[in-house]
């Protein structure tokens, strides 16, 4: 249940926040079930929010979209961005050149095996599952940054990459209601208007939002488990 002393505006807030993207009164009332809040004290807590001017809102025929305020949010630089997919690069090098060494002893491990007597083996076997083992932590250590990123700089880097996050998904947000506005009613086929304008979305150029929404999560994760 939620604390007295919170009340259903403040947690509905503090979620939509959070959360920065497009909800519905259904969304955030089956997050917050663990708050004990009904469906209806979450309605009345977004209509009073929206009203107020906490939130924004917009109505798509019957149903209500609510967002967070994006005048709350600061907007990084694109030289910010580049820095941190520099580091990221970075990394997945490392990340690569660990897993081809584990690779290479492993292979070490299978022609020792079939070459030498038992008791070497078992001398050998000890050496590299220690060697192997040694690899494996210098691999969770890179994969959570920690050799080659300090922590102030590794939690600067990742602010920094959910701030471009949210610019990027907060300019989708702004195109996608722009170009709804504009096609409403008009009569041409929509992809061919697109290709007239020269109008690419990511998904046209390979590029997914969400995967790189996930990568902060994947690597709080792999830190996690070190």
């Amino acid at each position: 249940m939620a604390p007295k002393s919170e009340s259903a505006e403040a947690i509905v807030l503090n979620f939509v926040n959070e959360q920065n993207r497009p909800l519905n009164s259904q969304n955030v009332a089956d997050s917050l079930q663990k708050f004990n809040l009904k469906k209806a004290a979450i309605q009345k807590a977004l209509d009073t929010l929206a009203d107020s001017g906490k939130i924004s809102f917009k109505e798509y025929g019957k149903q209500k979209i609510y967002l967070a305020r994006q005048d709350q949010f600061d907007i990084p630089n694109s030289e910010e961005l580049n820095h941190m997919k520099e580091e990221n690069a970075k990394l997945q090098q490392q990340l690569e050149d660990q897993k081809r060494a584990i690779s290479e002893v492993e292979g070490e491990i299978k022609i020792l095996q079939s070459n030498l007597t038992l008791e070497q083996i078992r001398d050998k076997e000890v050496k590299l599952r220690k060697e192997v083992m040694e690899m494996e932590n210098k691999l969770v250590k890179l994969r959570g940054g920690v050799t080659l990123v300090r922590p102030e700089e590794r939690k600067a880097i990742e602010k920094m990459y959910s701030e471009q996050i949210s610019q990027w998904r907060r300019r989708k947000r702004i195109f996608k209601d722009l170009w709804d506005a504009i096609t409403e009613n008009s009569p041409k086929d929509l992809k061919e208007f697109k290709e007239e304008l020269g109008i690419e979305y990511d998904e046209d150029v390979g590029v997914s939002l969400q995967s790189f929404s996930d990568l902060p999560q994947h690597s709080k994760k792999r830190a996690r488990g070190q």
